[in-house]
């Protein structure tokens, strides 16, 4: 039952005839699980939570940061540092004090996905990588949860709902039987992403979740809608249940609990060889003798600057016109903020100009500097 303040509330909903007093109470009655407080998950969740969705879970262990500000819309300067899971449970009760959050400060894994789907009717992807994307698909469809899975890139959106209720139905397996490699789907944080785009997909995730709990419409089951923001286009595309996409997955929740998503991905979108090199091996082989040369594929602008690292500077954008400008008669070690773009680099040098002196470093900048603080840290333990 509503209460009056609840009509009062929801009197918007209440006047449309395909939700009304039952649709309502269908929300206020509902669960729903999102995963990732990020780009996706700030305009689903506020949307969810003004629909009067009744239980609402976050799973995410990140603090905010300043480079999120651009695009997730629950955050503002004072939030840096803090937990987004914490903040964002303050905000949506603040927002809607009539529904349940719970807030979930952890990473979603294999050890835990079991837990925490359990307790909800519909399960919001709102990630940035391919081994939770696959997690999540096997996790909903051995506990017959619905999936609503979204994902953003430069300048392009996708959205679609595995409805794991029914027999039969179509698997995010059945969509993308293969993972892509890093090299070809590099998160935001290393190739970019309109502000405005997460908080149009994030809504079309909140919009087919309501249509979910009220039966109203038709949802992307078995559809995939395509956004490209540039045009202002969007696209349908229809893909059927494959099952020998069940082959690929787990068949029971002990099997799932031992599955390795991360190695998976990565097993199977190795579509080049490329190299690489520790940030500790590097180390070494810059104490040597040996000649390098340090090619860092990042924007001129970014940070920080790494003074052991500063050789070559030329962003990957302009990679094909500078290749004059890299050595092919030593060792060449590309290097970004977390690897991922500078795998790219050696895939296109490799592939179109048939380079084959490049190092990758693995994990980036990002990995060096914390090698470099464990070291400092090290020395100073050893001090005192």
């Amino acid at each position: 039952m509503l209460s009056k303040k609840e009509i009062s509330r929801y009197e918007r909903h209440l006047l449309l005839p395909e939700i009304g007093i039952s649709g309502q109470e269908k929300l206020k009655g509902a669960s729903v699980l999102m995963i990732g407080a990020g780009g996706l998950g700030c305009p689903a969740l506020l949307y969810l939570a003004a629909a009067g969705v009744g239980r609402i879970g976050i799973v995410d262990d990140d603090i905010v940061e300043q480079s999120n500000l651009q695009r997730q819309i629950l955050y503002n300067d004072s939030d840096i540092a803090k937990s987004k899971v914490e903040l964002t449970k303050k905000k949506l009760q603040q927002q809607n004090p009539e529904i349940q959050i719970d807030a979930f400060n952890e990473r979603l894994a294999t050890s835990n996905a079991i837990r925490l789907i359990s307790n909800y009717d519909i399960i919001l992807d709102g990630t940035d990588n391919f081994p939770t994307r696959y997690l999540l698909n096997d996790a909903c469809f051995l506990l017959k949860k619905t999936l609503v899975s979204g994902s953003i890139f430069k300048f392009e959106g996708q959205v679609s709902v595995f409805d794991f209720r029914k027999n039969h139905s179509p698997t995010y397996r059945c969509l993308f039987p293969t993972p892509p490699s890093a090299a070809q789907a590099p998160d935001c944080s290393e190739i970019g992403v309109i502000g405005v785009l997460p908080g149009i997909i994030g809504s079309l995730m909140a919009l087919e979740t309501i249509k979910l709990i009220t039966n109203t419409g038709i949802v992307e089951s078995g559809r995939l809608l395509l956004f490209n923001a540039l045009s202002l286009a969007f696209q349908t595309l229809e893909f059927e249940y494959n099952p020998e996409s069940l082959k690929l997955m787990p068949m029971n929740i002990e099997e799932f609990e031992k599955q390795d998503y991360d190695y998976f991905c990565k097993a199977n979108s190795e579509n080049f060889s490329s190299n690489e090199i520790s940030s500790e091996e590097l180390s070494e082989l810059l104490r040597s003798n040996e000649k390098i040369q340090i090619l860092d594929v990042r924007e001129v602008y970014e940070e920080p600057e790494v003074g052991a690292l500063k050789d070559l500077n030329i962003p990957l954008w302009k990679l094909e016109e500078s290749t004059h400008k890299i050595s092919i008669d030593k060792k060449v070690v590309v290097i970004c903020k977390t690897g991922v773009r500078s795998r790219k680099a050696i895939e296109l040098l490799q592939t179109k100009f048939n380079m084959n002196n490049l190092l990758n470093l693995r994990g980036g900048v990002t990995e060096w500097l914390r090698m470099e603080n464990e070291t400092v840290n090290n020395g100073n333990e050893k001090e005192a």
